[in-house]
């Protein structure tokens, strides 16, 4: 090779490198957009304190943006600059919707460059008191025995409130009949007034009404025993090996983001999660920090996609 063409595929190794790291040098320069869904919902209270503390540590301010309804701020980031300055934090709905819906104006695998998994929200099984059941075995043993008899509550079509359940079903091989509500509050009042008789209820809805003796509390949803529901058994270990139903919390940026930005955006949120007064008011809200590398999150998304992808076929899920 000539000396003269070695200098031009160094030059142009040079651009493209030089391009992939520019945007990343003195990063950040201006204001960060974090978009989020509706205001007070659970993914709305961990970004504004995600937000506040980025602020704090990047010595630029990170607004936080609300966009509820439709299909949320997934369309947004899908057509936004690749370059940092546009972040988006969502449940596990953004990667589940897709799933459920025909037509949805993203592609989560394609559009979106994964930062770190924040947060995971473990929901509880609880049963009112007059079933005569006292444990997850009890329950199945007693939905086997009574095909098409016991029914659950949910919320709306594709919620945590309905898919849980279902992957319950699936797996323990029983027939509990759905019965939906408008939403998770008034399903949970049903089940304290006797007209349903099982739920998988957020903590901080189901758990006051354990404590007065109004609801049985039989099981934890995650893979592991749960700080927010001390003493109580996972699913899992009580009957069901292998069962996880969690709601998890994650930051993205745009796709083609370069890699430098990723990077110190994964260190500087993992950091402010792992403060420990960061920690405890996100345990008061039910969700236990997480913090994990952009690539444990793209994992997560594809398993989650590959269980939920089957359970939502399997029982004709469509969301509304």
């Amino acid at each position: 090779m000539s000396i003269q063409r070695v200098s031009v595929t160094f030059t142009l190794v040079a651009v493209v490198f030089g391009a992939q790291w520019a945007p990343a040098q003195g990063y950040p320069n201006k204001p960060i957009r974090m978009l989020t869904v509706e205001v007070g919902a659970g993914a709305d209270i961990i970004a504004r304190l995600i937000a506040q503390g980025l602020t704090n540590s990047m010595g630029q301010q990170v607004i936080v943006d609300n966009r509820g309804g439709g299909y949320g701020p997934g369309p947004i980031l899908a057509n936004a600059p690749p370059d940092g300055y546009t972040l988006l934090f969502s449940g596990s709905l953004l990667w589940l919707k897709p799933l459920m819906q025909n037509s949805v104006p993203y592609d989560t695998m394609r559009d979106f460059a994964p930062i770190t998994l924040t947060t995971k929200q473990p929901n509880v099984l609880v049963v009112n008191p007059a079933l005569p059941v006292r444990s997850v075995k009890e329950l199945i043993a007693l939905a086997k025995s009574n095909p098409g008899k016991l029914n659950y509550g949910s919320g709306p079509n594709g919620s945590a409130t309905h898919l849980a359940p279902e992957l319950f079903k699936a797996m323990a091989d029983v027939n509990i009949v759905r019965i939906p509500y408008k939403g998770a509050g008034p399903a949970l009042n049903a089940l304290i007034a006797g007209e349903i008789q099982m739920m998988i209820a957020t903590v901080g809805s189901a758990m006051p009404h354990v404590k007065t003796g109004r609801l049985l509390a039989l099981a934890s949803t995650s893979a592991q025993p749960s700080a927010l529901l001390p003493g109580l058994p996972t699913i899992s270990a009580a009957g069901l090996p292998g069962y996880e139903a969690s709601v998890f919390h994650a930051a993205f940026a745009r796709a083609k983001t370069p890699a430098p930005v990723i990077r110190r955006l994964n260190e500087e949120i993992v950091r402010v999660l792992n403060v420990p007064e960061t920690k405890e008011k996100l345990l008061t809200e039910g969700v236990e920090v997480v913090g994990s590398s952009p690539e444990a999150l793209a994992a997560t998304i594809k398993s989650d996609i590959e269980i939920w992808g089957k359970v939502i076929k399997n029982a004709g899920i469509h969301a509304e």
